[in-house]
């Protein structure tokens, strides 16, 4: 919450610093700057001052409004309790099967990101993604990854793939006794497609929701820095082994610096007893309630998916196997958010040309708001169910 204070209060008021260029020394000459300054030269400087200063404290004031009415608000989280069917270290395998599903229910294995708690997609009883497709008579088994404790310090994405998520496979296909679907978000599509890759006979399918392919095919550049500061890092993850929390919070806030505090602004003027406050606090709590990654995951995501671009390259391997979704003959569903500001569409949309039998989803809807917003159901739950039903 510092970083984003200081990012909001330098960059407001920082619009009173612009008013000193605007006598006609402003560099570029687009027709929106040339409007601005013809606009600027007909307004007197001290009431324009004046009146730059009144809104810059309206919004710090709003911002900071935003902020105590969160950190006040009396939602808490009350989760059902779900049976766990397996772990191994840090990892345990979460059973959401609905008590009135048959026996036989079709297994859907669900692989989350390591960086976020898998429970967003079992946020709210009333936005549980997990819950509706149970309900659909499914049987959803989350992975949940968990905190990493000693065991996982040194785990880079080979052993959570090749070794912690193959044995989840595993024991899912013991209760199964024949091919299941895997299906993946964010991060967790990546992890998803690498085991379809390496275990093909062994699944029924494949769906990647919201999950990144090309990470320079929307603004490389800025994908690039991410990968320069990830080296930068290098000093931070040999002395904890580990990438926290808020360092990913930080590097990752920097691409959008005022992002936050929209947020917090718009939450300021919400009636706090209203559905929308409840579900943005729950949202909330769940963005603040990370884990940190183990140092050389977070150097082949940072420097190898972000900076180097390995996954589209053809350069991202998995214990010496290349991961590379042009071979996989099984059916797919693509997930593309078509609001989505986390994963760029054209990312996403990579991966989906990539896929040999793909099918793909766009719904209208951003990256989280996707999972657990109103249209939700409507967008997502029910044609995702519907794909994960279909005829085999």
């Amino acid at each position: 919450m510092p970083v984003h204070l200081a990012m909001a209060t330098a960059t407001w008021l920082g619009s009173r610093g612009a008013l000193a260029p605007s006598n006609g020394a402003w560099p570029g000459s687009s027709p929106a700057l040339r409007s601005l300054r013809e606009e600027l030269a007909r307004v007197e400087p001290r009431p324009l001052a004046a009146a730059i200063d009144r809104a810059v404290q309206d919004r710090l004031n709003r911002f900071l409004q935003g902020i105590q009415s969160y950190r006040r608000h009396a939602y808490r989280r009350q989760a059902e309790p779900v049976p766990e069917l397996w772990q191994e270290g840090a990892t345990r395998l979460l059973d959401y099967r609905s008590s009135a599903a048959r026996d036989r229910a079709p297994i859907v294995l669900v692989v989350p990101s390591l960086i976020n708690r898998a429970y967003i997609l079992d946020l709210m009883a009333e936005r549980s993604l997990l819950r509706h497709l149970a309900g659909r008579g499914l049987r959803p088994l989350l992975v949940d990854w968990g905190r990493p404790g000693e065991s996982e310090r040194g785990f880079d994405l080979t052993a959570y793939i090749a070794g912690r998520l193959e044995r989840a496979l595993d024991a899912v296909l013991a209760l199964a006794g024949g091919p299941v679907i895997v299906l993946g978000y964010c991060m967790g599509g990546l992890l998803a497609l690498a085991l379809a890759t390496r275990r093909a006979r062994d699944l029924a399918g494949l769906a990647c929701l919201a999950t990144p392919w090309d990470f320079h095919a929307e603004q490389p550049a800025q994908a690039r820095l991410v990968g320069a500061i990830g080296a930068a890092l290098e000093p931070l993850l040999g002395a904890l082994g580990e990438l926290p929390l808020d360092a990913m919070q930080t590097l990752f806030a920097g691409l959008d610096p005022l992002q936050v505090a929209r947020k917090f602004l718009g939450f300021a003027g919400l009636d706090p007893e209203s559905p929308r406050a409840r579900l943005f606090v729950a949202v909330e709590d769940w963005l603040n309630d990370g884990v940190p990654l183990a140092a050389p995951v977070a150097r082949e995501c940072l420097t190898g998916w972000y900076g180097a671009n390995t996954p589209a390259a053809g350069a991202w391997r998995v214990a010496d196997r290349p991961v590379r979704p042009q071979s996989l003959d099984l059916p797919a569903l693509v997930v593309v958010p078509d609001q989505d500001r986390i994963v760029p569409p054209a990312s996403a949309l990579a991966l989906a040309a990539a896929l040999p039998r793909a099918t793909m989803l766009r719904p209208a809807a951003g990256h989280i708001g996707m999972i657990v917003g109103g249209t939700a159901v409507e967008r997502l739950y029910r044609p995702l169910g519907d794909w994960l039903l279909r005829p085999a």
